[in-house]
């Protein structure tokens, strides 16, 4: 098979319908427009969410809470992961966790979490940890730094 012998399967493709060619087309006259009115009309038709004057029901529902634009996202890495990935005495930073594909992406940064046991003397950078993790990291021989 070479390039210029590619096609698509049969059915992937639609024709596309031409309109207002003659009424044996069956799509004549009116072009599937119906008759008069705004949608019947060139460049007619009403915004999304317009509900003919009545009052929208985006206004009409009460609204809650807000979006806090400065919230910051951690991805999470529990302690027992830690310990399957990495060998003993290794530092465990950011870089670290995506090349080992622990992480896809590291968001606003890393924060360990205390789910599991460790048995490996790690050395962990991160930008959050919690007191479980801390506890279990250290218990082990390791050390926590916060970035």
């Amino acid at each position: 098979m070479k390039l210029h012998e590619l096609k698509p399967t049969d059915g992937a493709r639609k024709d596309k319908t031409r309109v207002g060619r003659g009424t044996g087309s069956g799509c004549g006259k009116t072009s599937g427009r119906g008759h008069k009115g705004q949608k019947a009309r060139s460049g007619g038709g009403v915004r999304p969410g317009f509900e003919g004057g009545q009052m929208p029901i985006y206004r009409r529902l009460p609204k809650r809470g807000f979006k806090n634009i400065w919230r910051k996202e951690f991805a999470e890495v529990n302690v027992e992961t830690l310990d399957k990935f990495f060998e003993d005495g290794a530092v465990v930073d950011a870089v670290a966790l995506v090349e080992t594909g622990i992480l896809k992406n590291v968001l606003d940064g890393v924060r360990i979490l205390g789910n599991g046991e460790l048995t490996k003397k790690l050395t962990v950078k991160a930008q959050g940890f919690t007191k479980s993790a801390v506890a279990k990291i250290e218990a082990a021989g390791g050390t926590t730094e916060t970035i």
